[in-house]
């Protein structure tokens, strides 16, 4: 019987993992090897220390009502989209509303996690720390770790021949980058075009002398903000999406993506993206086409190789005089801690069950909380894992035998390689998988019982934004103030925008309650779908 759990980390995830501990009645220790709580999101100006942390002008690219924990919103007057700081404070106001941090142990890392000698009767482990320099060995019942995988920054040198031998320049990793200051009047090479190297792109393109941006895959990019102003996870994350998805051919829902991201701007013309590649990555930016557009970044094909100064492209183009070599080549995950062989076992997220538990174990006491690549909120994500693990370790969820979990990850494993780049594109469909597991935990709301009994609820949820706050209407965790969360959403997310009022005749609520109307018909039909054919447990998507 599960009791005493060892949670690794105090950033997000961890501290979801202690709340949901102690939901279940389980007494959690954390332990955490900074001096306080946030993970990536507390910013630090030094770049000393092996803690990876944002860099600071970075802005969140899921808006705060998609990226809440379930029960417990932001703030009503918090931006939709927040920088570092914001969200910092949120984590702090989470863990000082459910006082988790009496259970965080502070500058204490953990040098090992070892399976204890009656492990496959037991399923405990000994878990081995050190806190200023004196080490102690503690057993525990269960392990969450949720160290993330923005850990040790991937840096592919040997795919750019003459970066160590030949090239004089200052090159970097993403990870080291703070701000601009060291880079005025500079000419920069930024390698690699996802999310980040696109943010430093644009950062960079205000002070340096010039800003080439070097790709080599076929990259859409969209803006936060959507239709009628809104943010753009709560007009695209939608239950109704997702079943159009499902039920349309793949290569019509490509085609009306690729539409759509080209309504804004011809990505063709601008050379980041064609409609003809099936391979692509999606990115958020909204400043990027008009740095292109204006040329203070210059996009431009992999890198051949260097020279002392210069860099060649694969085109056969050169760009002279090149002073920064700026690496945004993503991070691969370590588990340094774990014994072998756990630790060489787990090469993705793809050789765990469900993405979180290494199925080869005799006892699923260990959880890997995090570890996960979506098309939403990862904090939405983990939380939802740990509400199900915790549920596992008390005993009212159930898994199947390790030989049925170990043939699922067997059958579902693609042989796909460790490094980012590669990853991109085993994105997963937030609402595929965060229902999953939901439905794994008993908090899956149904559409098809709410329309006979709430059918304005019922209609919220189906045709509006997929917010967290869905997965605490029933179940263990059911949360009182979820129906109003959902309800309201839509004026938290305009709250802030509020501080210039100007009159508007129009009636936004006369409007909604038609539509609901209008809509009864299709959510009644896509209830019958949902509960015929239902979805599949993951889709890969890109973006």
């Amino acid at each position: 019987m599960v009791r005493r759990v060892a949670v690794i980390g105090a950033g997000a995830a961890g501290l979801a993992s202690v709340k949901c501990c102690l939901d279940e009645g389980l007494e959690p220790t954390c332990f955490e090897s900074s001096e306080d709580i946030g993970g990536v999101w507390r910013y630090t100006d030094s770049t000393d220390s092996r803690r990876v942390t944002v860099y600071r002008s970075v802005i969140t690219n899921t808006s705060k009502e998609m990226s809440c924990f379930s029960d417990f919103p932001f703030p009503e007057d918090f931006p939709n989209y927040l920088p570092h700081s914001l969200v910092l404070e949120y984590l702090r106001m989470y863990a000082q509303h459910f006082d988790l941090l009496q259970h965080v142990h502070f500058q204490t890392t953990v040098l090992s996690v070892r399976k204890c000698p009656d492990f496959s009767t037991s399923g405990q482990w000994e878990v081995v720390t050190e806190t200023h320099g004196v080490r102690e060995s503690h057993v525990f019942d269960a392990v969450m770790v949720c160290t993330g995988h923005y850990q040790e920054p991937y840096l592919p040198l040997a795919s750019f021949p003459g970066i160590e031998s030949r090239f004089k320049g200052q090159r970097l990793h993403s990870r080291e980058y703070r701000d601009v200051q060291d880079f005025r009047g500079k000419r920069v090479l930024v390698v690699g075009i996802g999310n980040t190297g696109g943010d430093l792109s644009v950062e960079l393109s205000r002070v340096a002398a010039k800003v080439f941006l070097s790709s080599r895959s076929h990259t859409w990019v969209i803006s936060r903000v959507s239709d009628h102003g809104f943010p753009l996870d709560m007009v695209s994350t939608t239950r109704f999406n997702s079943l159009l998805e499902w039920l349309l051919p793949s290569a019509l829902t490509r085609r009306i993506k690729f539409r759509k991201f080209n309504s804004w701007f011809n990505h063709t013309n601008y050379g980041l993206a064609s409609s003809k590649s099936s391979k692509f990555k999606v990115i958020v930016n909204e400043e990027l086409p008009f740095c292109l557009l204006s040329g203070t970044v210059v996009l431009k094909p992999n890198v051949k190789e260097f020279t002392e100064s210069s860099a060649v492209f694969e085109d056969g183009t050169t760009e002279e005089n090149i002073d920064v070599v700026l690496f945004a080549t993503g991070y691969n995950f370590s588990f340094p801690f774990l014994e072998e062989p756990v630790r060489s076992a787990i090469n993705d997220n793809r050789s765990l069950y469900n993405c979180i538990f290494p199925p080869q174990l005799e006892k699923p006491t260990l959880a890997i909380i995090g570890l996960i690549q979506l098309t939403g909120s990862i904090m939405v994500g983990s939380e939802m894992q740990a509400r199900w693990v915790t549920g596992v370790f008390a005993g009212w969820n159930k898994l199947p035998p390790p030989r049925r979990m170990m043939a699922e990850v067997l059958k579902r494993k693609p042989p796909v390689k460790r490094n980012p780049s590669e990853r991109e594109n085993l994105k997963m469909s937030f609402i595929s998988y965060v229902d999953k597991i939901a439905a794994c935990a008993g908090v899956k709301p149904s559409v098809s019982r709410l329309l006979l009994t709430d059918p304005q609820l019922a209609l919220a949820i189906f045709f509006g934004p997929c917010s967290p706050y869905q997965y605490r209407l029933v179940g263990r965790g059911r949360w009182s103030g979820a129906r109003a969360a959902i309800l309201t959403q839509q004026q938290r997310s305009l709250k802030p925008l509020r501080t210039r009022l100007l009159a508007d005749s129009s009636s936004s609520s006369s409007g909604w309650c038609w539509m609901c109307l209008l809509a009864l018909p299709a959510a009644l039909a896509a209830a019958w779908l949902f509960s015929k054919f239902p979805q599949p447990d993951w889709s890969p998507r890109a973006g």
